[in-house]
């Protein structure tokens, strides 16, 4: 393994099927295109079917041979989300890698179709969702993992807003996102305590890609104006190096459930992945379990573990 880690150290996947959320794009693209390149086959689950084929064919251009399907999600609709893990449940009896990598990231105050605030709803609530009802799938599969893509973000939220979770009294984006990736993490952590407890093949594992220059930048302030990518690209990650945090937790075999790997650079800003610590909060079990509990019941379902 090389001193910093990288895409090279990821091992052979053949033989695995690997499930991306947003694998269209950015820094979910960049790790469907590396799987895809090490022989696993890889689902990219996409809104637009469209960008979606464009990802997979230049992926195929990429890496001859490589393995690329496509399934229809979108994850602020429970509806599709539902039907999207009907699909794959029939086409996939077994699930090595469910990377729940899409996300929102600032937008203007929006609701889901079932009428959640947009971010919670989208970056949690969905893939909350879709890894229950994609679960039976992993778990007596030796060596699968569910990789849960967080955020530095989280730091911004404070703690879960239960009093308020849709952000209906007021709105503040940048704190609603913060919120949204505090609770990925809290999912993830919760996820492998009982899938643990279960005994179960798989692992829950989060990751961060620090500040990566992507089109989830879109909604931040400025970054309509000339040169703002340019120069965005100069303090920031590129999607590959990214993209290399989900990718070690997906892949490195010295990952264990439960680890939350981010840059090693400064502030966990840049850099190449590493075990990180997310803040207390995260790491609160009442407030992990409550999350579940009014996830559960806001979703409508229920895990077997």
């Amino acid at each position: 393994m090389s001193a910093r880690w990288n895409a090279t150290d990821v091992p052979d996947q053949s033989g695995r099927v690997a499930v991306v959320t947003g694998g269209n794009s950015g820094i979910g693209y960049e790790a469907a295109a590396v799987l895809a390149g090490k022989g696993a086959h890889v689902v990219i689950a996409v809104r637009n079917l469209d960008k979606g084929k464009e990802a997979a064919r230049r992926i195929e251009q990429t890496h001859s041979g490589a393995d690329v399907s496509l399934a229809e999600l979108d994850l602020s609709a429970l509806a599709s989300v539902r039907a999207a893990a009907d699909t794959l449940r029939a086409t996939y009896p077994r699930i090595d890698l469910l990377i729940n990598n899409a996300g929102v990231m600032y937008p203007p105050k929006q609701t889901t179709d079932d009428g959640f605030e947009l971010q919670f709803g989208t970056n949690h609530l969905g893939h909350f969702a879709l890894t229950g009802l994609l679960l039976d799938q992993l778990l007596d599969v030796e060596g699968s993992r569910v990789v849960t893509v967080a955020s530095i973000a989280h730091n911004i939220a404070g703690d879960i807003h239960f009093d308020d979770l849709q952000w209906e009294r007021s709105y503040n984006r940048v704190a609603a996102y913060g919120q949204s990736k505090l609770a990925n993490l809290m999912f993830s952590y919760e996820l492998d305590r009982r899938l643990l407890t279960h005994g179960a093949q798989t692992i829950a594992v989060a990751a961060h890609p620090g500040i990566s220059n992507t089109e989830l930048m879109r909604h931040v302030p400025g970054s309509g104006l000339p040169g703002f990518h340019q120069l965005a690209a100069l303090v920031t990650n590129s999607p590959p190096v990214g993209a290399l945090a989900t990718l070690r937790a997906a892949t490195d075999t010295t990952v264990r459930g439960g680890q939350y790997y981010g840059p090693s650079g400064f502030r966990e800003l840049v850099g190449h992945p590493e075990v990180v610590q997310s803040n207390r909060t995260s790491h609160d079990v009442a407030v992990q379990q409550r999350l579940w509990a009014v996830s559960e019941e806001l979703t409508g379902v229920k895990f077997p573990v």
